[in-house]
């Protein structure tokens, strides 16, 4: 079989599977269109509900991944056809064909046949991508639009007093509807026989946990914090839950109890049935609040006096009890169809409460921190960028506690509902944040032994930005955020982001990590074992053991890098042009930095320093104790560190002392009162010299007479050392000899003196007649 028939059966088998897929294909496509057209259609008619917005918009998400998937369908192989036509070469100009050869002209052929038949879907796939992606968006602005005006949308004032009688009275068509219609709605209710040992059981179980159960946990938690035990912090956290947990199995009890007996009407009903969630809320609020405010100062998060802290709780408590009040009033009042107005009117007196009792807490809020005398500068630092969150949430807190009262009065209603509720449940996460964040930091400083002081480390910090990062999306719920928008961040964000003709996703971003990561431990290793069993066999000094370690540290990084790029699938070629844009302003803007970096891989490489040499340089004299990428550590004879630039150490002048071997010279000088024996000091200085076990014998001492000084003879000891860094000790000891010695022998060594001349002696006699 020749390759011509075998091209020949592979292009015939790509052109059927084509066919085939093509046209599964067009059923689906034509499937689409029509629904897209209907929905086009409904889009454009104003009385298209949002219930029925929000089911066409998931149809359309579910085309849209479908078309997401088809436009990477084939993506290796297509890639691979396009190499092979780009290996062919550029086709020959018009009228010239006859120049290339017969059978690349067929291959030409084949592989553009080939790609034509694979690049349909995709191009299919991509322009449906494209449409439902823009009804998507089109349905969320409709959707977003249609939010803000109803926000917006005014109501009567409830200041209005024509409203207030039928409010009232709709307000007792909501109690009546709680129970039973009369003696006869009882008897039926009663017609069947509720099991009341199972109801009397549930009923005294649950007033039991919830009158007991919150006592129960506080003693707990008390004997633990008594006892004080490693980890004991922790328990407290956990045992601190049993508030919540105890006092809602109790309320789900009694619900339980009270839908059993039959004898609530359908209002009532309904309240019972979100009882426990609603005592699961007001639970959880007055936990949160006993975290934050606790009584015990050091569990206490927001640091304030006992008697604040203790408002701030009760506080925190009038306004859980007054939302969960208007939660129930609504849904009772659901039950009568209620109007706007009539809504308005009846949830006024509570939203009044509600902003009174905000307003005390945020002002609590906004004194935090006035109440120190004296404060630690380290405690102030820490806490100042908690004290300046903490009073913005209480400006906020009275702001809106003013305008909410304000927008209702003046037929706002929905407006205020969407400020006040949002505003207060995110008081309530950001508390749940910071308890959690705690609760974080005792886990981190049990298992690494630091105890509270783990508080204050960075790892903890850590957890509590994830923490909040956790909480974005609870947050953008509460003001009023679908949970399509989030979906649909969620969706572009896993698409990734173009930069030129390619694509980064988060599966990329985790894959460069991975291997980055791997690649970096692996380096770490190497430069491990090299350090501390392979290089101490060998003899290169240290200062070349640490350059290899430290040159090996830069590759073994870039090649890291450089392999997570390429396992990650990033194709940076679209972004040369950025690239080299940006190298021409990183040349001109860091130029100093460059500078210093390609200083340090020479220092590296040459090795004119080493570390533990002694050098000069700039005017600083002191030991190289680390030789950075970008710097150089001497440490100075003062147990100073200076930090010199490597592109002084390559283009300015350094004297090294112990460059090679520790051999120098120190130089003592002397001078000896005039009329000595030169020579018997010469002879005294050399004996001194060699006399010292740090002075070589070759090159021998040299002993000099310098010269005729203006108060001596002045002598100089030339003497090279085993080891220079001895020198001034070894300077220190000769001079003593030289001390003991000249003593011995009778010679002096001479000061300088001076004689003093007055000008006008007869100026310093006092007054012979005063």
């Amino acid at each position: 079989m020749t390759a011509t028939t075998v091209r020949s059966l592979a292009a015939l088998f790509a052109l059927l599977i084509g066919i085939a897929f093509s046209a599964t294909q067009v059923l689906a496509q034509d499937a689409w269109q029509d629904f897209a057209t209907n929905v086009e259609a409904q889009l454009d008619a104003p009385a298209t509900s949002n219930d029925e917005l929000e089911r066409l918009r998931n149809q359309i998400v579910d085309y849209r991944a479908e078309f997401d998937a088809g436009r990477n369908a084939g993506a290796e192989r297509i890639a691979s056809l396009r190499e092979q036509i780009a290996a062919l070469g550029e086709p020959p100009a018009e009228g010239a064909e006859e120049s290339e050869a017969p059978a690349i002209i067929a291959s030409r052929k084949e592989l553009e046949s080939q790609l034509a038949t694979l690049l349909e879907p995709v191009q299919v796939a991509e322009a449906g991508f494209r449409r439902a992606d823009g009804l998507v968006g089109e349905i969320d602005t409709i959707l977003r639009e249609r939010q803000a005006n109803e926000l917006l949308t005014r109501t009567a004032t409830p200041l209005n007093p024509a409203l207030w009688g039928p409010a009232l009275m709709v307000l007792k068509d909501a109690a009546d509807a709680l129970w039973p219609d009369g003696t006869d709605g009882v008897e039926e209710a009663l017609a069947e026989t509720p099991p009341w040992p199972l109801i009397i059981g549930a009923t005294m179980l649950g007033v039991l946990l919830i009158a007991r159960g919150r006592s129960w946990s506080t003693n707990l938690v008390e004997r633990v914090r008594r006892r004080g035990a490693h980890g004991s912090t922790i328990w407290r956290f956990l045992l601190s839950l049993l508030r919540i947990i105890l006092p809602l199995i109790g309320l789900s009890l009694l619900s339980f109890a009270a839908l059993m007996t039959n004898l609530a009407g359908e209002a009532l009903r309904a309240i019972i049935m979100i009882l426990p969630a609603m005592g699961g809320l007001m639970l959880g609020f007055r936990w949160v609040s006993e975290r934050v405010f606790s009584r015990d100062d050091d569990e206490a998060l927001i640091q304030l006096s006992q008697q604040r802290r203790k408002a701030a709780r009760l506080w925190v408590y009038v306004i859980t009890l007054l939302m969960i009040a208007i939660i129930f009033l609504l849904q009772a009042l659901n039950t009568q169809s209620a109007d706007s107005a009539t809504i308005t009117v009846l949830t006024f007196p509570f939203t009044l409460l509600i902003a009174f009792a905000l307003l005390r807490l945020s002002q609590i809020l906004r004194s935090y921190g006035e109440e120190t005398s004296e404060p630690d500068p380290e405690d102030l630092t820490r806490a100042s960028t908690l004290a300046r969150v903490v009073r913005g949430l209480g400006t906020l807190g009275m702001i809106v506690a003013v305008a909410t009262p304000l927008l209702q009065v003046t037929g706002y209603n929905n407006a205020a509902d969407g400020l006040l509720r949002p505003f207060v449940l995110t008081l309530a996460l950001l508390g749940l944040v910071m308890a959690l964040q705690r609760f974080s930091a005792d886990i981190y400083g049990a298992v690494t032994g630091q105890g509270p002081q783990a508080r204050e480390a960075l790892m903890p910090v850590l957890f509590g930005m994830i923490l909040l990062l956790l909480a974005f999306p609870v947050l953008a719920l509460a003001w009023g955020a679908r949970v399509a928008d989030l979906t649909e961040i969620w969706a572009r964000f896993s698409r990734g982001f173009a930069f030129g003709e390619s694509r980064i996703s988060p599966t990329d971003f985790i894959a460069f990590a991975v291997i980055f990561v791997i690649g970096y431990i692996l380096t770490r290793l190497v430069q491990g074992a090299l350090r501390s069993n392979v290089l101490p066999k060998t003899q290169i000094d240290i200062g070349g053991q640490n350059a290899i370690v430290s040159g090996l540290g830069y590759v073994g990084i870039f090649l890291a890098a450089l392999t997570a790029i390429m396992g990650a699938g990033i194709d940076l070629s679209s972004l040369a042009i950025v690239a080299g844009a940006l190298s021409v302003g990183i040349g001109f803007g860091l130029q100093n930095i460059v500078s210093n970096f390609v200083s340090g891989i020479i220092l590296l490489i040459e090795r004119p320093i080493s570390e533990g040499d002694w050098i000069e340089v700039g005017g600083q004299m002191g030991y190289v104790r680390d030789i950075s990428v970008r710097s150089t550590r001497i440490e100075t004879f003062d147990r100073t560190d200076v930090i010199v630039p490597n592109a002084d150490l390559v283009s300015g002048t350094v004297t090294n002392f112990t460059r090679g071997n520790t051999v120098g010279r120190v130089i003592i000088k002397v001078g000896v009162a005039y009329g000595t024996d030169t020579r018997m000091v010469e002879n005294l200085l050399r004996e001194i010299s060699e006399a010292h076990p740090m002075v070589l014998s070759n090159p021998p001492p040299g002993i000099l007479f310098m010269n005729f000084g203006a108060d001596a003879l002045e002598f100089e000891a030339r003497c090279f050392l085993r080891d220079v860094n001895w020198m001034l000790s070894v300077k220190s000891d000769i001079n003593h000899e030289i001390a003991k010695r000249f003593s011995e022998a009778g010679i002096e060594i001479p000061f300088a003196q001076r004689d003093l001349w007055l000008r006008n002696p007869e100026t310093l006699k006092g007054d012979s007649t005063a």
